[in-house]
């Protein structure tokens, strides 16, 4: 082949200089190493002769002992594990031994010497203390043929993650676990949607539903996986004794009409209000039902004559009107109840039967409230009256295990007390904590007990129904409100009743008493092959406070990760997103979080679809920055191209 003249000489002078360039460099960094051998030994011979070594190597020594102990002890309990998480449960045990004493000391002392202070051993427990003591000393490590290796245990939380949520999403590890809501149950073509956008996880809610509507949602994710080629599994809640508030005297039939006003009172807007045939039974709550001849014979511009409960004569003016329909406007605040009379020049009608008003307690710092086990609807109180509030608690029993100066946190924190007192009616409750202004409680909100050992069972035949559609359609069942892990055991005895036993099982860490005993929760869970755990941080956060939920949510992260099981990161993620639309900025830097997790909890609401896909979006770039607690070093691009 010719070549233009000259070429091939400047080609032969570029490889001479490249060659010149790279024996220069070599003979550069010969010189260098010659240089700093001699330092090199120096700091060999003064590292062979540090005084602390061999305190250090002892207490390396001694922890490698305390775990091959723990493991003896614990080897009736992990004997009983399936056999896919034997090797889980020994990692599990010697995490608890490294974690039984304080090693910060150690830690820094690895540090300062340029050697792994152990904060990242949580998969490979024992190959990571034995590979630190193996290098404090010059040696090699001598890792036995059981002890799992850094990639093997790597690998362990890969393996049992895929095995309970199915194959991971290209660009992320973190799966998306939606709840369903009820419209699920007859709306395919939301199914599909939510399944198209981004969901691996459809979580069917079993506090709320029957079972013929659980079938057809858990029907519905199946027929989407197939027709978007997107693998969707399907995980069932046990409810759980949830202890919830009773009911409370109804309110008044009534609808307030309140215009809007400027600062001066003066109005500035209608209130609007819809009148509807009273033969309708879905029609909005705060409608007014009346006869449906009479809303026929009304044309806009008519002005209607209304008499309210306080007896103030107003009047309304229609606004819109169809033959089922009108729409009608009020610029004076009025009280409209079940049978007030409407008139529009001579022709009169009752307004229909109205939907109650549901009443609520209002209670202050140092107000009184008796927590009993009777039922029937309290009459409402208010901070200020006299006497004290009463209101019913729907578990009993657990009114019966409590003793004076425990805790009693009400409607997710929204107040707190304490029992002052056992009585024969029941609990007395001194409010600690409340709104300035007094704080409302009302039917069904929540009743937790952080400090009673409550004697109520997690499973019971009442949930043999959801189990039963759990075992035909779903992949994995959660348990709500584990207390120990004589739970588990239970649950295990009920999914055997009924033909579960392939059932992923999902553990819902929102009790502090599950917190205390999560390792031996663990041990028991692992008897199962498929399991995971979820932290419920609402009712967690609740229990444990919120000033301690990230501490108790890491010490669970390292716990679960020791384990090689997945995590749930739940409760309140993108919520804001979901409901309105819009994200808030915490809840976005929360979201950010969740790439820590296996799986992540998006919470039913009108915009869901649209935090999916926000979510898919945060996970993906995070993805690139981050693996549990391992930072991912990444080319810090946005910087070094402005350079």
């Amino acid at each position: 082949m010719s070549t233009p003249s000259g070429q091939s000489t400047n080609l032969d002078h570029g490889t001479s200089e490249a060659i010149r360039a790279v024996r220069l460099v070599g003979e550069s960094w010969r010189t260098l190493l010659d240089t700093v051998r001699p330092r090199l030994g120096s700091l060999h011979r003064r590292s062979t002769s540090d005084p602390e070594r061999p305190a250090i190597s002892a207490e390396l020594a001694a922890l490698e002992t305390l775990m091959h102990h723990l493991e003896h002890v614990h080897g009736p309990e992990i004997a009983t594990v399936h056999a896919d998480h034997v090797q889980d449960a020994v990692n599990l045990v010697h995490y608890l031994a490294l974690r039984h004493e304080d090693v910060r000391q150690l830690q820094r002392k690895l540090g300062e010497r340029g050697l792994s202070s152990l904060g990242r051993c949580e998969p490979h427990v024992l190959a990571t203390v034995e590979s630190v003591h193996a290098a404090l000393e010059g040696r090699e490590p001598h890792l036995g043929p059981a002890t799992l290796s850094f990639e093997e245990g790597r690998h362990a939380l890969d393996r049992n993650t895929d095995a309970l949520f199915g194959p991971r999403p290209p660009g992320r590890v973190p799966r998306v676990m939606v709840t369903l809501p009820t419209a699920a149950a007859d709306d395919y073509m939301l199914v599909r949607h939510l399944v198209a956008r981004g969901m691996d996880v459809a979580r069917i809610n079993g506090a709320h539903d029957d079972p013929d509507r659980w079938e057809r949602m858990a029907r519905s994710v199946r027929k989407a996986s197939d027709e978007t080629h997107r693998h969707c599994r399907v995980s069932m809640d046990l409810p759980g004794p949830k202890m919830r508030t009773g009911p409370l005297l109804d309110g008044p039939r009534v609808v307030k009409l309140r215009p809007q006003r400027d600062l001066r009172g003066v109005p500035i807007a209608p209130a609007f209000v819809t009148l509807v045939p009273e033969s309708d039974s879905d029609h909005p709550s705060r409608a007014l039902p009346v006869d449906p001849s009479w809303i026929g014979r009304r044309h806009p511009g008519d002005v209607l004559d209304v008499v309210d409960t306080r007896g103030s004569p107003r009047e309304i003016r229609v606004v819109e009107a169809t033959p089922k329909r009108l729409v009608v406007e009020a610029w004076d605040t009025a009280f409209v109840e079940t049978g007030t009379t409407l008139t529009c020049a001579g022709d009169a009608t009752r307004v229909g039967m109205l939907a109650r008003i549901p009443q609520c307690h209002v209670l202050g710092v140092g107000d009184l409230l008796v927590l009993t086990s009777d039922l029937e609807p309290a009459a409402p109180w208010r901070h200020g009256q006299p006497g004290y509030a009463r209101i019913g608690c729907t578990l009993p029993s657990a009114l019966e295990a409590a003793d004076v100066g425990q805790r009693v946190i009400l409607d997710d924190g929204k107040m707190t007390g304490t029992i002052d007192g056992v009585a024969a009616d029941g609990l007395r409750v001194r409010i600690l904590t409340a709104s300035p202004k007094g704080s409302r409680l009302r039917a069904e909100k929540g009743i937790n007990l952080p400090d009673t050992a409550l004697p109520l069972a997690t499973v019971t035949d009442a949930d043999l129904p959801l189990l039963e559609v759990a075992a035909a359609h779903a992949d994995m069942v959660a348990v709500s409100f584990l207390r120990n892990e004589h739970d588990v055991d239970q649950v295990h005895e009920y999914l055997r009743r009924v033909g579960g036993e392939h059932l992923g099982l999902i553990l819902k860490i929102e009790t502090t008493a599950a917190f205390a005993r999560l390792p031996e929760i663990l041990l028991h869970a692992m008897r199962s092959p498929l399991v995971g755990v979820m932290i419920a941080r609402g009712d967690l956060a609740v229990e444990a406070g919120y000033e301690r939920l990230a501490e108790v949510q890491e010490e669970i992260l390292w716990l679960c990760e020791a384990a090689h099981l997945p995590v749930i990161w739940a409760t309140e993620v993108l919520d804001q997103l979901a409901r309105t639309g819009q994200p808030s900025r915490a809840e976005v830097t929360d979201a950010a979080m969740s790439q820590r997790a296996e799986c992540v909890m998006l919470n039913k609401g009108a915009h869901v679809d649209t935090a999916i896909v926000v979510l898919d979006d945060i996970l993906r770039r995070m993805s690139g920055h981050q693996r549990k607690k391992t930072p991912l070093l990444r080319p810090l691009r946005s910087w070094v191209d402005t350079a």
